[in-house]
């Protein structure tokens, strides 16, 4: 008897421990936020790997050592290493938030059953991809099946179309945001590809008319200009249901936002994603300005810039530094262990 009483006793302490481990690997206290983005920030500031993308002239004079990370949790705490002022452009990063803005107007199956919402296997500016399925089993991510996004945000002209997205964007931040110009020239004197994309698009039905119209406007919406702050508002807002943590203003609906997770998760740095989300868990989307951001549900949000990208198109450093951050603190929503 006296055994049994010692063998429950041992339960119930090991029980104790446990359940206190628990709530000490999963409370985000300010000390351990800040260690774990000072660790990150100082481990890959030397780092000296990737380059500039150069596909785009504008983007190949971008600053090479521009390096901030930025953390927001979703009661609104914003934390903060390295570089947080130095703009980028968003890049690819808006199709997150042109995918949330035409959920909001038109539900999630108008994009399920336009273009889809399957990873394509191929490179994010692919026409063979295209070519496959006609311009179906794409998804919002990828450059098709974002400008097919672009042009199904309503609007009786290019101005409102456009002041909807641009005011997405600015809510999704917190802040009023702006073209950078250069980039957007830039980009718009070499985008003949994605012109061919969306020419396929509309001649396949997926973009009822206007395709270069649409293009002209997602090119300018990737000319966004955004900082590390920025985007880990913008990210947290994802992480925190829709609500922007820190204005507390609804920006999208709620009940979008696991099918806009679900996205980022499957396509979201380009075809690296798998490897991302097997390494992470993290639904998570890349820019090749040099900006990644990454959501850890009902926890926070993360953002890294750092220009120079690997071979996919993703920041070398953005990559590293989410990944040990979200080690430390416990982000992947996969991991029950602790």
């Amino acid at each position: 008897m006296n055994k049994r009483r010692v063998i429950l006793k041992a339960l119930v302490f090991s029980g104790a421990v446990m359940a206190a481990s628990f709530v000490q690997a999963a409370e985000l206290t300010e000390a351990v936020i800040k260690q774990a983005l000072s660790e990150a920030y100082q481990k890959y500031r030397t780092l000296d790997e990737g380059k500039n993308a150069d596909y785009i002239p504008a983007l190949a004079k971008v600053d090479s050592d521009i390096y901030g990370i930025v953390l927001v949790t979703t009661d609104g705490k914003v934390y903060t290493q390295g570089d947080i002022k130095s703009e980028v452009s968003i890049q690819s990063i808006s199709k997150v938030f042109t995918m949330a803005l035409v959920m909001d107007q038109d539900g999630t199956q108008e994009l399920v059953e336009n273009m889809g919402v399957d990873a394509t296997g191929q490179v994010f500016n692919s026409i063979v991809a295209i070519e496959q399925y006609q311009g179906a089993e794409m998804n919002p991510l990828v450059n098709a099946g974002a400008i097919t996004t672009t042009s199904l945000v309503d609007g009786k002209d290019y101005e409102e179309i456009w002041g909807k997205i641009a005011r997405e964007y600015d809510e999704f931040a917190g802040r009023e945001l702006t073209v950078l110009e250069d980039v957007y020239k830039s980009e718009a004197a070499t985008n003949q590809r994605n012109r061919a994309i969306a020419s396929l698009m509309h001649a396949y039905g997926h973009i009822d008319d206007n395709f270069l119209r649409a293009t002209d406007i997602y090119t300018r919406q990737c000319s966004v200009g955004v900082n590390a702050r920025d985007l880990g508002i913008m990210a947290a807002t994802l992480a925190n249901a829709g609500k922007n943590p820190v204005t507390d203003q609804q920006v999208t609906s709620a009940k979008n936002v696991p099918e806009i997770l679900a996205v980022m998760a499957t396509a979201g740095l380009y075809d690296d994603a798998g490897k991302w989300l097997y390494k992470t868990g993290l639904p998570a989307k890349s820019g090749v300005g040099g900006g990644i951001i990454a959501v850890s549900p009902g926890k926070f949000g993360i953002a890294v810039i750092s220009p120079p990208l690997d071979a996919a198109g993703n920041s070398v450093r953005a990559q590293k530094a989410i990944a040990d951050i979200s080690n430390a603190l416990g982000g992947n929503p996969y991991d029950v262990s602790h």
